[in-house]
């Protein structure tokens, strides 16, 4: 199915899909796995057209932050506020691969994921 072209184009700036919010509501790590469930989508609907977009590719399957910025076109931070008010309201649920420890832990994970798409 072939999402229809949004008819705002690239005349949105990103402050204003976010309200002028550049810090989620929560921290959402970059890797963090995402997951919506039917009626997640059904009541997205209600909460923008970003956030249905986001629903509704986050419905068949798991995605990340990262792939989510990436499909929708928003830059990493929108996505990130997006993302976090998703999780908050229950329209997604977040599950981090991430260690819970220290900033040392954290970097050999992103190291680790980014020797695994170098050998891609």
């Amino acid at each position: 199915m072939t999402e229809p072209q949004d008819p705002r184009g690239n005349l949105v700036r990103p402050y204003a899909v976010t309200r002028g919010r550049t810090e989620p509501i929560r921290d959402i790590p970059i890797e963090a796995v995402l997951i919506a469930s039917t009626a997640a989508v059904q009541e997205a609907r209600f909460a923008g057209h970003d956030k249905y977009r986001i629903a509704v590719l986050c419905e068949p399957k798991a995605l990340s932050l990262a792939e989510l910025a990436a499909h929708t076109r928003l830059p990493l931070g929108v996505a990130r506020v997006l993302v976090a008010d998703m999780v908050a309201d229950g329209l997604l649920q977040l599950h981090s691969a991430a260690p819970k420890t220290g900033f040392t832990e954290r970097m050999d994970l992103l190291g680790r994921v980014l020797g695994g798409l170098r050998k891609l």
